[in-house]
């Protein structure tokens, strides 16, 4: 019995070991680690250096004291700690942190994109698979047309033809026989 539960578990522990160590999990592990990381760097530009200007355009307001009391008998009066409120200025840093955290990730994203495409040009290069550039041949220039040949003189066309000979010669002739 205790052997079959044991084969059981050593199966269990081996299918989740190739589940732990499939490489999306593994991508996300990193993230998660990286987000954590960055997520300190983010809350602090939003807490310390974007609110504060933002603050002093608003006339000195600090968002994470914008809160609405739920007590509404209080309200306008200055709200007790262990008072429940709705607490907007906390919510809208947390929107700016967002905001910031999704536009960094997105310049990272494109960047380390940028950075594979380039990797991979380069492997390709020095395998030996550098794209081959085919030129395609220049089209022969089309030969000019031969002159067509002139058609043949049909019968009448040939009649004249000896026609005006004969009168050229009787011409010649009779200005040879005048004085």
């Amino acid at each position: 019995m205790f052997q079959g539960l044991r084969n059981s578990a050593h199966g269990v522990a081996e299918e989740f070991k190739k589940f732990v160590m499939r490489g999306n999990v593994v991508d996300l592990a990193v993230g998660i680690i990286i987000g954590t990381a960055f997520k300190g760097i983010t809350t602090s530009l939003v807490k310390d250096v974007v609110t504060p200007p933002i603050g002093q355009l608003t006339g000195g307001l600090d968002f994470s004291h914008w809160v609405i009391p739920l007590d509404l008998l209080n309200f306008g009066r200055e709200v007790e700690a262990a008072a429940a409120t709705i607490n907007i200025g906390n919510f809208v840093n947390v929107v700016i942190d967002f905001l910031i955290t999704a536009i960094a990730i997105f310049f990272l994203v494109k960047v380390v994109n940028k950075l594979d495409e380039a990797v991979d040009d380069i492997g390709d290069k020095l395998d030996g698979e550098e794209e081959e550039v085919v030129l395609e041949p220049e089209p022969e220039p089309e030969p000019e047309p031969e002159p067509e040949p002139e058609p043949e003189p049909t019968t009448d066309e040939k009649i004249l033809e000896v026609l005006e000979r004969i009168s050229a010669q009787l011409d010649k002739a009779d200005q040879s026989s005048k004085p």
